[in-house]
């Protein structure tokens, strides 16, 4: 008789969450999502195969949730994926555009590997291991509780921070013993454009509890379509372009919301329809899949502009850009604007091209409506650099560099109290997940010395006897070894110096047998670099 919940994960990190839970044969994972961003420790194998999962329930469809799981199905998996119906729509398209990202990475790393004569890489998954687990989805509407099996009951409860976001909660039986365990998902905002606020729960016996803002506050009393009308207004004005990058999937449709509110109360004078591209063709998808899950996940004051036939994501000026040509001649056309591009950090995709030809424009706008990660040209701009190098050219920051804050789909240190306050009997353990080093420690720390909670934030390899009440193993911290910074950028010259051998020795076999006066300044050329650095 065994009831157990292993920890694998986003434990002491903000991405990749994944836990295992076994109920008598039952095998389950909650979340299957890839690390993203920094990565500090190693997590833990799961203890079972792949092939043995018999099911996976997705909290939401955010590829650091969700976007592993063309990988499991690559190595056996053949289980249900238990979602909201808008989370499976979401995944549709996002698992598809994940495998594209995939490919195309690997594609570029061996071009360069078959140049230098290294050996090729595979990539982590394929389009067709996504679209091959995608068929294994099962979609359920928010708040119908229905029994899988002997062992599991469960629930989805909308959790306010994407569009089919839940929390997930379960009835574990096994032999004479039930437990309800409630995995939070990531906790939204309230107030937030579009879906609901956060829901709430009024009992479990043990909670699995995010704690990505468990250390910060979000700034209080933004009016953001005030914010970003004056930026409109005046970019406008300056007959500049307003460029934000934006995340393809909810903070695009949440600018489309404000967007459309500042043109119907007509907040910008004397730029009567304006035009407001969105160039992303994963934005555009992800915007016909919240056209379609209006009704299920819309809060009350959205679905009264739908009751009464007004889209509340579109309005006119609203031009989606999918091809690469429909892309380049949005910075062709010297009409000023609005573009809405990806990526959210401007690490990739195709915000990079509208940086390049608007951020040297003293009369142009880049306005950051969400986080921007340490490393990334996102933040470098917001920090105030002076210049960046996009596709190798540096370009000069003249244009406005503008923040909206307070828009973010995470609950803050007091809304994660306030969820975690609302259960009217009180959980026997809180497991606290899904947060970086400080923000999970310090939220435990609170909910143990404030609420006076059991609570523990542990580390990846964690197993906990849900039955008995108690630690099975509290596994150690594994950090991932990392080279030095130094050691990283010498390492790196040293591969180009080697590449750069192999590529002359090319050079020189194509031109053999070849008597000319450019060859043998070629030749010249070399002996001297090679005479310098011999000495």
């Amino acid at each position: 008789m065994q009831m157990r919940l292993t920890f694998i994960g986003a434990d002491h990190e903000v991405t990749g969450s994944c836990h295992f839970l076994e109920v008598g044969e039952t095998k389950v994972l909650i979340d299957c999502g890839m690390e993203q961003g920094n990565n500090v420790y190693q997590n833990a194998e799961l203890p079972v195969s792949y092939r043995e999962i018999d099911y996976v329930f997705l909290t939401h469809a955010h590829i650091d949730h969700a976007g592993m799981l063309p990988w499991i199905y690559a190595r056996g998996f053949r289980g249900r994926v238990i979602a909201t119906y808008a989370t499976v729509d979401l995944c549709n398209i996002m698992l598809k555009d994940s495998a594209h990202i995939q490919e195309m990475e690997a594609e570029w790393k061996n071009r360069k590997a078959r140049r230098a004569g290294r050996t090729e890489v595979e990539a982590l998954y394929t389009m067709e291991d996504a679209e091959d687990v995608l068929k294994h989805f099962e979609g359920v509407a928010y708040g119908q509780e229905f029994k899988l099996n002997d062992n599991l009951t469960l629930r989805f409860t909308d959790v306010g921070h994407l569009l089919g976001s839940a929390s997930i909660e379960i009835w574990a039986c096994e032999g004479s013993h039930t437990k309800k365990i409630v995995f939070s998902g990531d906790i939204g905002n309230k107030n937030k454009p579009l879906i609901r606020d956060p829901q709430y729960i009024d009992e479990a016996d043990y909670v699995v509890m995010e704690s990505t803002y468990g250390n910060r506050y979000h700034k209080k009393g933004v009016n953001h379509v005030e914010s970003l009308a004056r930026i409109i207004q005046e970019t406008l004005d300056r007959s500049g372009n307003v460029v934000i990058p934006a995340f393809a999937v909810g903070r695009t449709q949440e600018l489309l919301y404000l967007i459309r509110h500042i043109k119907d109360e007509k907040l910008v004078k004397g730029h009567d329809g304006f035009d407001v591209y969105v160039d992303s063709p994963l934005a555009v998808e992800a915007t016909h899949v919240f056209k379609e899950n209006m009704l299920e996940c819309y809060d009350d004051e959205t679905k009264a502009l739908v009751e009464k036939g007004i889209n509340p994501i579109d309005f006119p000026g609203l031009k989606l850009s999918i091809t690469s040509e429909e892309s380049k001649n949005i910075n062709f056309d010297m009409t000023p604007k609005v573009i809405i591009s990806a990526a959210g950090m401007c690490d990739a995709g195709r915000i990079r091209h509208h940086l390049k030809h608007n951020l040297w424009r003293p009369e142009c706008s880049i306005v950051f409506a969400g986080y921007q990660a340490e490393g990334t040209l996102g933040r470098l701009i917001q920090d105030g650099a002076q210049t960046v190098k996009i596709f190798g050219e540096e370009i000069d920051v003249r244009a406005h560099i503008e923040n909206i804050e307070g828009i973010s789909g995470h609950a803050d240190r007091d809304g994660l109290l306030t969820w975690i306050s609302s259960f009217e009997k009180r959980p026997d353990y809180v497991f606290v997940v899904h947060g970086d080093e400080e923000s999970c420690t310090a939220f435990a720390d609170m909910l143990d010395t404030q609420l006076k909670l059991k609570a523990r934030a542990p580390f990846s390899g964690s197993q906990f006897d849900l039955i008995r009440g108690c630690w099975i193993k509290e596994a150690e911290p594994v950090l991932i070894e990392k080279e030095t910074e130094a050691r990283r950028r010498a390492t790196g010259v040293y591969t180009r110096l080697v590449d750069a051998g192999k590529l002359l020795m090319d050079v020189i076999n194509h031109n053999q047998g070849g008597a000319n006066k450019d060859l043998t300044h070629f030749t010249e050329q070399i002996l001297a670099l090679c005479d310098k650095w011999a000495r």
